[in-house]
C-alpha cells in the first residue's frame, strides 16, 4: 500500500522508540527509529517518501530545528511532532511552519495510527506528483524554442490570434505549432496542459525558462 514509504521515528528516549516500533509493526506500518535528529538528518536527503514522527524536546537538535532542516533537504516528508502538554505552543509553531500534525502525550494508539496512515498516503501522493513533474520536464525539453513560446501563451489563456500577433506570425502557423505542443506534451487540451505545468504544490504558471 505504501511502497517503500516508512514512518521514521526520531526520539532520544529508547523506551518510547521501542514501544512505538512495536505498535506500528503490529499495525502493519513499516517503521525505522533514530535516537537523534542528527542521525536521521544524515540519511534524510536520500529518502524518496515516508513521514517523520519526532519528539519536540531532544538534546542538541530539537524537533522544531529538525523540521526546519528537513524543509531545506527533504521537504516532501510530512512531519508529525510529539509533544507534552507544556510544549503545545511549540507544536502550534511547528504547524505554522509546515508540520502536518501534532500529537499531545499521552496519545491514543488508534489516533496515532490513523494520523500516520494519512501521512504515508500523502507521502505517496507527493512522490507520484514529483514523478509526473519529472516526466513533464522531460517532455518540455523536446519542444523547440518557438513551441515553448506558444506553450507559455497557451497556459496563460491566449487565443491563437493573440499568440500570432505577439509572435509576429500567422494564426495558421500558431495552430500547427499548438498541435505539435499538445502532441509532444501528451496533453488532450489546454486545461490538461495547464495542470501539467503546475509544479507540485504550486498554482498555474508560465512554462519554466530553463530545465528543472
Amino acid at each position: 500500500m505504501f511502497g517503500t514509504s516508512k514512518v521514521h521515528i526520531v526520539d532520544d528516549d529508547e523506551a518510547v522508540r521501542h514501544s512505538l516500533e512495536m505498535l506500528l509493526d503490529s499495525m502493519g506500518l513499516p517503521v525505522t527509529t533514530y535516537d537523534s535528529a542528527a542521525r536521521f538528518l544524515e540519511i534524510a536527503p536520500g529518502l524518496e517518501a515516508g513521514c517523520v514522527l519526532t519528539d519536540i524536546r531532544m538534546p542538541e537538535i530539537d524537533g522544531l530545528t529538525l523540521q526546519r532542516r528537513l524543509a531545506a533537504t527533504a521537504a516532501h516528508l510530512p512531519v508529525i511532532v510529539m509533544t507534552g502538554h507544556a510544549d503545545v505552543p511549540l507544536a502550534v509553531r511547528a504547524l505554522k511552519t509546515g508540520a502536518l500534525d501534532f500529537l499531545e502525550k499521552p496519545f491514543d494508539d488508534e489516533h496515532l495510527v490513523q494520523v500516520l496512515r494519512a501521512a504515508l498516503a500523502r507521502a505517496e501522493e507527493n512522490r507520484a506528483a514529483r514523478a509526473r513533474w519529472a516526466a513533464t520536464m522531460a517532455r518540455l525539453e523536446s519542444l523547440t524554442p518557438r513551441e515553448r513560446e506558444v506553450l507559455d501563451r497557451l497556459i496563460l489563456g491566449h487565443p491563437n490570434k493573440v499568440i500570432a500577433h505577439e509572435l509576429g506570425t500567422s494564426p495558421r502557423t500558431v495552430e500547427v505549432q499548438r498541435a505539435r505542443v499538445m502532441e509532444k506534451m501528451g496533453a488532450a487540451g489546454v486545461v490538461e496542459l495547464v495542470r501539467m505545468m503546475m509544479r507540485p504544490g504550486d498554482q498555474p504558471r508560465g512554462a519554466p525558462s530553463g530545465t528543472a
